[in-house]
């Protein structure tokens, strides 16, 4: 019986299995750390991995290991009786792949038994020029060899920090989304979700695609941060040719401003439209609600 064999059997029989969290300093890959030992995971049983493991917060008894992206030296040590790979996905755009192969690499070379993977709503196909990336990395770990679950997120409510910000002095935030919906969590759900599937091998082989309960308009988002600042907002409907403009006299470059505006004209597709009920089902409470979300992170 080999190494992956022989996890899976434990996993099942609710025997020790060890979980390394890659990208435990980022803002999903903490929470991750902090639900598994919520969910029961004994904290000696949990590995914290980070290219600076110093900076890592996290529950008393938590191990922590170098884990360096683009260092792939540190990965193989780290691997050292981890049973399952939590791969939190890289936040660089342009350098995602390779970095991922470095943990995927190392991960079959090692014998780890399981890996899950933090991927983007949607999959092959998504119209965000995010999702090539993750397509390409699920391709891997599916050469891989090793039972992958992937987590497809859809979009975290954190991402809406800086329109609370805006909101707040000028009233107003403006996008190119049009009447697209979005169907956001907050990050601590689907950290739940990944504590759930990393501490179960019968999700082994699943892909998920995972969405909050409600699936939002732009001018309710602005209507719940006006709720949140105590102001009336406005959601400034754009074209994406007004967006990019707007973005670069903002001080954006010109990539940047194309590739922010090519979000929300994905947005405007359908590309983050979700009634599914995947997450909560997943992690077996609601997720949580867009104006609890947005006054958490004001």
């Amino acid at each position: 019986m080999d190494r992956q064999q022989t996890a899976r059997l434990a996993s099942s029989k609710g025997l020790f299995m060890t979980i390394l969290v890659t990208g435990s300093t980022g803002q999903l890959g903490h929470l991750i750390v902090e639900r598994l030992v919520a969910r029961g995971a004994a904290p000696a049983d949990v590995v914290a991995g980070a290219r600076s493991p110093e900076r890592v917060e996290a529950p008393e008894g938590v191990r922590t290991a170098v884990v360096d992206y683009d260092r792939p030296e540190t990965i193989a040590p780290a691997l050292e009786g981890v049973d399952t790979v939590v791969l939190v996905s890289a936040s660089e755009p342009g350098k995602r792949v390779p970095q991922h192969k470095a943990v995927i690499d190392a991960a079959v070379a090692a014998g780890v038994g399981r890996i899950v993977y933090t991927s983007i709503y949607g999959g092959d196909a998504s119209p965000l020029p995010l999702a090539p990336e993750h397509v390409e990395t699920e391709a891997l770990l599916a050469a891989s060899g090793i039972p992958a679950t992937i987590l497809r997120n859809d979009w975290y409510t954190e991402n809406y920090v800086a329109d609370v910000a805006r909101a707040r002095e000028t009233g107003e935030i403006a996008g190119s989304a049009g009447t697209g919906r979005v169907a956001s969590a907050s990050r601590v759900d689907y950290a739940d979700a990944a504590a759930v599937v990393a501490l179960d091998d019968a999700h082994a082989g699943t892909t998920y695609e995972l969405a909050g309960d409600v699936a939002w308009t732009f001018d309710e988002l602005a209507a719940a941060i006006g709720e949140v600042v105590g102001r009336d907002v406005t959601y400034v409907h754009l074209t994406t040719d007004e967006h990019v403009a707007a973005l670069q006299a903002a001080g954006l470059d010109a990539g940047t401003a194309g590739f922010v505006a090519a979000l929300d004209a994905g947005i405007a597709q359908g590309a983050l439209d979700s009634t599914d009920g995947t997450l909560a089902q997943l992690i077996g409470r609601p997720t949580t609600p867009l104006v609890e979300g947005l006054r958490a992170i004001a």
